[in-house]
This record gives C-alpha cells, sequence and structure tokens, in this order.
C-alpha cells in the first residue's frame, strides 16, 4: 500500500476528490488514468502496480477515488453512475494533458467507455480489465429475485453477498435507476486507438462472456482494433503477478 498522503481535488458544488499523480516531461508514452470498481479505491493492487510500472518508465500516471470511495469526501450509497462519471470527467479535464489511455477495471470499465465518449478526441486507447459495463441491469435482471425487488422497492436498498469481504455490497434503487441511463452496450464509443479487453474465465462477478460481447459492440460501433484476452485460470481481480504484467505490457504498448 502506498504510504504517501494523496492530493485533493476541491470543487464548488461537489465532494472534494483523493488523487495521485506523476508527470514526466516529453514522454513518448500518452497519459494513464486509471479508473477503480465499484466500492474499490485507488490503493489497490493494480492501481499501484501499474503507478509504478509508469513511473518506471516516465509515462504520466493518475489515480483516483470516485466520492464515497477510499479517501474521497461524499457517502458510497449516493453515488451513481452519473456521478461517479462526472467525477471521471472532472479528473480526466483537470487533471490530465495530451492523449489519454483509459484503464478501467470492472465498473471502472463501463465509466471508462462512457468518459471515451465524451471525450473521444483526446482519449486514445483503452484496457479494459473485467470490465462490467451495464452491471446494473443485469444485477436487476438476472441476480434479483422477486423477493430481493420487492424489498429493493420497499426500502430504496438492498444487501447483496460480497465475495471479497464480510461486509455486503449495498445496491440502492437509485443506482440502478442511474444505471439504465447510462447503458452503454447499445451505444458504444469509437475510441481512436486499440482497445484490450482483459477477462478471467472463472470471474464469479463479471461472466466471461461479457468481454465477447463488449467486442461486438465495440466493433458495431466502428472500432477495428479491439481485443479479446481471455485468461482461463483469471478470477475477477486479475491482480496476481502474471495479470499484473501482462496488462502492463498491454499498458505499454502505446505510444503517443
Amino acid at each position: 500500500m502506498s504510504t504517501l498522503q494523496p492530493q485533493f481535488f476541491h470543487r464548488v458544488s461537489a465532494p472534494a476528490l483523493a488523487y495521485h499523480s506523476y508527470w514526466s516531461e516529453n514522454s513518448p508514452y500518452p497519459t494513464v488514468l486509471f479508473l477503480g470498481g465499484f466500492r474499490s479505491d485507488m490503493q489497490g493492487s493494480k492501481a499501484l502496480y501499474f503507478e509504478q510500472a509508469c513511473r518506471q518508465r516516465q509515462q504520466p500516471f493518475v489515480r483516483f477515488d470516485y466520492r464515497g470511495h477510499g479517501q474521497s469526501a461524499g457517502v458510497f450509497t449516493e453515488g451513481t453512475i452519473g456521478l461517479w462519471l462526472a467525477d471521471a470527467l472532472a479528473v480526466f479535464d483537470q487533471l490530465t494533458v495530451g492523449p489519454v489511455l483509459l484503464v478501467g477495471s470492472s465498473m471502472g470499465g463501463w465509466i471508462g467507455l462512457l468518459l471515451a465518449r465524451a471525450r473521444a478526441e483526446r482519449v486514445c486507447g483503452f484496457v479494459g480489465i473485467a470490465a462490467a459495463p451495464d452491471f446494473t441491469r443485469e444485477i436487476w435482471e438476472e441476480r434479483m429475485s422477486a423477493v430481493d425487488k420487492e424489498t429493493l422497492m420497499q426500502q430504496g436498498f438492498i444487501d447483496v453477498p460480497n465475495h471479497y469481504s464480510l461486509e455486503p455490497y449495498t445496491i440502492t434503487e437509485r443506482l440502478l435507476a442511474d444505471g439504465a441511463e447510462h447503458y452503454i452496450l447499445e451505444n458504444a464509443p469509437l475510441i481512436q486507438g486499440p482497445v484490450h479487453l482483459v477477462q478471467g474465465m472463472k470471474d464469479e462477478d463479471v461472466l466471461w462472456q461479457t468481454a465477447p460481447r463488449l467486442k461486438d459492440a465495440l466493433s458495431r460501433a466502428g472500432n477495428h482494433t479491439v481485443t479479446v484476452h481471455l485468461i482461463e485460470d483469471g478470477n475477477h481481480r486479475l491482480s496476481r503477478p502474471e495479470d499484473l504484467v501482462l496488462i502492463d505490457r498491454l499498458i505499454e504498448s502505446y505510444r503517443t
């Protein structure tokens, strides 16, 4: 875990965002903007590994916490895809320069695709790590029982099991409703550069078939270079040494 204290991006009408950034003049590489997952934070092993790798090759790098996550201000259960996208847009606009390579993990993959659509002129590529586009639709349509849905409608939220902690995930009615306003698979972005989708086939949170489905959506949008990297024994986190090395090689392959 990083011992460096984060910087804070203060905003007038939105929660302050914690971030770490590294800048290098005249780098031959694009700036990497790392986008974390649902209830994850910028102190995770992937974010720290990629930052260190980028520093070693003098590649600009930014990682941050969405509102309600990690060290940022705000309340997690008040967050939505639209609000977390607004956070990512603010960081993109204020803390990055030049061409940007988006690296999105899980929910960060969905946020990254929305960001690529909104800032198409500066996004030069996308690396998805178990990317979870439209995951709120899957929760509602495939993972929630009739009883779960009734509970959600009555109390406005429901707690679901968390594979990585004894503390459950809280899914709010607001999150699901807002998610429906940001579905991306039917309106995928056109990205000016290669797209790599890294997916574990033993992922219990994002089914491995999601990556080929996302590739098809991106191809329909006009993206010609979309590669799916299926890791037969990989899980959702994809944070083993061999996983990190593979993903970093993909990140390093981009040039300005």
